[in-house]
Parts: structure tokens; C-alpha cells; sequence
């Protein structure tokens, strides 16, 4: 059971990416100042659902659990619902799109990166510390973005994950441009 459990927070991250999506959709009703009461709730099941990308992969290196299943969907569930976000803070008007548009350009690229290091020759590109400090940060500014922006911390984190976002990918790309060996 506890082999499946990783994979399991996996789904469950991906299904309560449309939870998410249906509640930033409500039409606006209560509120709590500035913020609507489905916004804040959308914030704690974004929260919840940022928890279980940690805890999935608390356990499966605790455990000794690797899948290809996990290898494929956990970088993918990540992807969807930090995207998703981000293009829903655009729509409300939470986050400037030229930000937004450099975070996922990067998160493609990085990506791309990886899969290329792994046709190569096997190489997977582990997660360094800027990488999760720009992913700790984004989900810090969604989650402070969404429920009002008190005192604009989740202004100040998206900054900060915008400067984590361009040296992490530096940083990456920097440590694998052997793989570009062949380009003249």
C-alpha cells in the first residue's frame, strides 16, 4: 500500500486542479474586503494541493519508491497546476503577464532540458536549490496573491520567485551544456 500512496498524491494533486479552477470561477458573492470567500478557499486547496508535491516526494525517497509513473506525472502535476494559476492570476488581474510568460518559458525550457539529458545518456537534472526556492516562493506568492495580497507579500514573493525562476534556469543550463556539444 504505502508503494502506491506517492503516486496516489500525485492524482490527487492533478484533480483538485479543477476544484481550483471552478472556485476562482464562482460568480463573486461573500467576500472579506477586497477578497472573495471562493478565492480563499481556492488558496487553501491550491495550498493543499502544493503540500502533497512535497509529501509525495517526502515519501517516495523515504520509502524507496520510484515509478515511471511518478518520474512522468509528478513534474507534470507541478507544471499544470503552477500554470494554471498563473494563468488564472492573469485573468484577475493578480499578476503581470510578462512575469507569468518568463516563468513558464522557463519551466518549458527546463523541461525540454531534462528530457534531452535523459535521451543522452541517462542524466537526470535533480532539482537544485535555487530551482526550489523559485518553486517555493511561487507557490507562496499564488497562495498570498489570492487571498488579497496582504501587506503585497505575494507581490514581493513573485518577484523573488521571478529572480529564482532566471537563475535557476541559468543555473541549469549552465551545468548541461555539454549536452549542446554538437552545436556549432
Amino acid at each position: 500500500m504505502k508503494e502506491k500512496l506517492p503516486n496516489q498524491l500525485t492524482i490527487l494533486r492533478i484533480f483538485m486542479i479543477p476544484i481550483f479552477i471552478i472556485l476562482l470561477y464562482i460568480p463573486r458573492g461573500a467576500h472579506l474586503g477586497e477578497t472573495y470567500v471562493s478565492w480563499i478557499v481556492a488558496a487553501v486547496v491550491f495550498a493543499l494541493a502544493s503540500f502533497t508535491d512535497w509529501l509525495d516526494g517526502y515519501l517516495a525517497r523515504k520509502w524507496h519508491v520510484v515509478s515511471n509513473f511518478g518520474k512522468f506525472a509528478d513534474p507534470l502535476a507541478d507544471k499544470m497546476l503552477t500554470m494554471t494559476a498563473f494563468a488564472l492570476l492573469i485573468m484577475l488581474h493578480m499578476a503581470p503577464a510578462w512575469v507569468v510568460a518568463i516563468i513558464i518559458c522557463r519551466e518549458l525550457a527546463v523541461t525540454g532540458l531534462r528530457l534531452l539529458l535523459v535521451e543522452q545518456g541517462g542524466t537526470v537534472l535533480a532539482a537544485a536549490m535555487p530551482g526550489k526556492i523559485k518553486t517555493a516562493t511561487q507557490m507562496l506568492a499564488i497562495i498570498f496573491l489570492l487571498i488579497g495580497d496582504p501587506l503585497y507579500i505575494g507581490t514581493i514573493l513573485l518577484y523573488v520567485c521571478l529572480f529564482f525562476t532566471i537563475y535557476s534556469g541559468y543555473d541549469y543550463f549552465k551545468n548541461a551544456m555539454f549536452v549542446f556539444k554538437d552545436v556549432e
